[in-house]
């Protein structure tokens, strides 16, 4: 048997640097990897690693004229020709090459970069770890590597996560992606429960995964968090979960019973300050519902006015800001300094102008204040209401009817809150629940009420249709704008509502009108007629727009009230998204059933978007819909606005008073009947609504003939 060829490995040799140049044959010329700068200083730091591959010149007899070639490991050479150029490295500096003779150059090029195997990156990530834990600092290792600090931390973070998960990874059994989410929370156990957790579901998705590991724990964004501070938080002990690896707001707050100790004991703190100034109650909460003010009456301070001497420095600076604006009135860009004078002299004028508010001691004996905080974290007072119970008896007035009580929370219905993971797991398509029904219909009254005030002719002309209803015809509940007028109010929490975009603004407009009427009710005629026609238009939306109630009540059913505020909805282009309503855990997803959830995200994204997410667990099936659906725009169906009818109304029957019509002489006999269905209101006149009529245009005639 013949005995297998021993293998001669070529020869190395150390070769001056000078006696060395480029080969054609380098099969490199794509320039990718570290650049030739940062291999330069590697090299002059650690000096050269591994050898080059040369090939000697030779002479037309074949004789070696003593220079040589690089076929492989041409970017060394030319970091080495960086360094002599610097003045580094002597350019006769010996140089270890391995020398070739057989074979071709091209071959040698290829094979070496071939043949070379890639490091995975979780052995960088535990070299990293090895050179820190002998004692290197993440600076160091990072300017060893022509890397950032932060991509460093990274590296040493993935590489803290627990063994057995950097075994699943090496072993290709985890993604990079899911690695990084495991980071988010250091306890090795709890990664090893999650991961275990994974095994059995549908979907391995990172975002998931973050989920789990910071369940119960609250996001560095909440209202909480930012009213206490996280420093605060981190000084008294608490831990926060950090997520290098993708925007995370701040982190997660782990320790939530200790975050609320400190809210309480800080919005205690701030309402002791508030009950310094005399109110005769103050009331404490994280969050009130909305319209936890609505039946009782509001007393407003005056702003104490300015000294002599504010009153001489807000003229000065008011001069000076002109100036500044005169003089470079023509100028494209202002000058930085100009520009940051102006904003200085802004900021100046601002707190001048913002008046501290001042209240007789006779609101402070009869009012109280509510302290609690707003969707951002700042500290929110609301001071001057009183109770009806306080009211002094002579000033104590008759208000009629109490409008559209609310049942208790604990009375509605609900369903689909409290269905049981049994029935959660079921598929079927159910009715949703009349308290989820009540809660969405407050989000859109809200939002109704927002876009009718936005709307002085549209509100006119709903006060006007409600008007006549009710003066012309018996039983009318055809209209939501109820006109009485009283202040629709909310009888039980609806949660997240007082924070929302249109809430807010109502509040707002309210607040402003109150400050700009007049204190006395027997002034109140005098300054109307004051008032401009825009003026009163506005005043008179809002107030109309407080009337509006579509609200779905379980206990109180309006049907006919609630489609009248479609028509509502549709005639001020009210759309749920723009306003600001979106679907979340708590607003609607984790109160519907799967097949619910499934269905949204169909309608919203297609069938596949669905079919990606229907094996989930009702938890992870909420939060990847979550996903899908922020910015599609995806509306439950009680908050859609349907389309109005056409453009052109029905011409209106004239009916005589014979006919079951009203008259001016016996308005009480008998009730106005359509030909058809014997609900529709008749109007009688000897000549039909003209589109210029000022009164009955298009949109009155429209939702007349409906």
């Amino acid at each position: 048997m013949t005995k297998p060829q021993k293998i001669t490995l070529s020869a190395s040799r150390d070769i001056p640097f000078n006696k060395l140049m480029l080969s054609q044959s380098n099969v490199r010329h794509v320039k990718a990897g570290v650049s030739i700068e940062e291999l330069a200083e590697d090299i002059a730091r650690r000096t050269l690693l591994s050898s080059i591959t040369v090939r000697p010149v030779l002479d037309e007899s074949g004789a070696e004229t003593g220079m040589y070639t690089i076929p492989a490991g041409g970017r060394r050479f030319r970091a080495l020709e960086l360094l002599v150029k610097q003045k580094r490295m002597n350019k006769t500096a010996l140089v270890p090459c391995i020398v070739r003779t057989d074979g071709l150059a091209e071959e040698d090029s290829l094979a070496e970069n071939v043949q070379r195997a890639p490091l995975h990156p979780l052995d960088q990530f535990r070299a990293f770890q090895a050179m820190r834990e002998k004692g290197r600092t993440e600076e160091e290792i990072a300017a060893a590597f022509f890397v950032s600090a932060s991509v460093v931390k990274q590296r040493l973070k993935l590489a803290a996560v627990a063994p057995s998960l950097l075994d699943a990874y090496a072993e290709e059994e985890m993604t990079l992606d899911q690695l990084m989410a495991f980071t988010v929370n250091p306890d090795h156990a709890r990664q090893e429960q999650v991961w275990e957790a994974l095994q059995r579901h549908y979907s391995r998705q990172p975002y998931e995964i973050r989920r789990m590991l910071t369940e119960g724990a609250v996001r560095a964004s909440d209202k909480r968090a930012q009213f206490v501070g996280t420093g605060d938080y981190v000084e008294a002990g608490g831990e926060i979960l950090r997520d290098l690896f993708q925007q995370d707001d701040g982190g997660w707050l782990q320790d939530a019973a200790l975050l609320d100790v400190m809210v309480r004991e800080k919005l205690a703190e701030e309402a002791e300050t508030v009950r310094d100034e005399g109110w005769k109650w103050v009331e404490v909460d994280t969050e009130f519902p909305y319209g936890h003010t609505f039946g009782m009456r509001r007393v407003h301070g005056e702003a104490v006015p300015m000294t002599d001497e504010e009153a001489v420095r807000y003229e000065a600076l008011k001069a000076e800001y002109a100036a500044l604006e005169a003089e470079h009135a023509e100028a494209d860009e202002l000058p930085d300094d100009v520009d940051t004078r102006l904003g200085e002299i802004e900021e100046a004028m601002e707190a001048l102008e913002a008046r501290p508010i001042r209240y007789e001691a006779d609101a402070l004996a009869l009012a109280g204040a509510f302290v609690s905080l707003d969707s951002s974290g700042r500290l929110r007072v609301e001071r001057g209401y009183v109770r009806p119970e306080d009211e002094p008896a002579e000033e104590v007035e008759d208000l009629g009817e109490v409008a559209s009580e609310m049942v208790p929370e604990e009375d509605i219905d609900d369903t689909v809150a409290s269905t049981t993971d049994e029935e959660d797991e079921d598929d079927g398509l159910k009715p949703l629940s009349d308290r989820l029904v009540m809660e969405l219909t407050a989000h859109r009254t809200l939002a109704l009420r927002n876009a009718l005030a936005e709307d002085p002719q549209v509100a006119v002309l709903a006060a006007l249709h409600a008007m006549v209803l009710r003066l012309f015809y018996r039983y009318a509940v055809d209209s939501c704008v109820e006109i009485e007028p009283r202040n629709a109010g909310f009888g039980s929490q609806v949660p997240g509502l007082v924070d929302t975009a249109y809430a807010q603004a109502i509040d707002q407009r309210q607040e402003t009108w109150a400050r700009n009427l007049p204190k006395a009710p027997e002034d109140l005629w005098e300054a109307l007629t004051e008032f401009d026609s825009c003026s009163r238009e506005a005043l008179f939306a809002h107030c109309v727009s407080m009337s509006v109630n579509a609200v779905y009540d379980p206990c109180q059913r309006r049907p006919r009230a609630i489609a009248h505020a479609d028509v509502l909805a549709g005639t001020v282009g009210l759309d749920m998204a723009k306003a600001g309503w979106t679907a979340t855990g708590d607003s609607y997803l984790g109160r519907v059933t799967k097949a619910r959830i499934l269905e949204a995200v169909r309608e919203a994204k297609g069938e596949d978007a669905a079919d990606r997410i229907a094996g989930l667990k009702k938890p992870e099936m909420v939060t990847a819909a979550e996903d899908l659906l922020v910015s599609t725009g995806w509306l439950p169906e009680p908050l859609r606005t349907p389309p109005l009818p056409e453009e052109d109304a029905p011409e209106i029957e004239l009916i005589d008073d014979a006919d079951g019509g009203p008259s001016d002489d016996d308005p009480d006999t008998g009730e106005a009947q359509s030909a058809e269905d014997g609900g529709e209101p008749a109007i009688a006149d000897s000549e039909p609504l003209s589109e210029d009529d000022p009164v009955a245009g298009d949109a009155f005639a429209r939702t007349a003939a409906e």
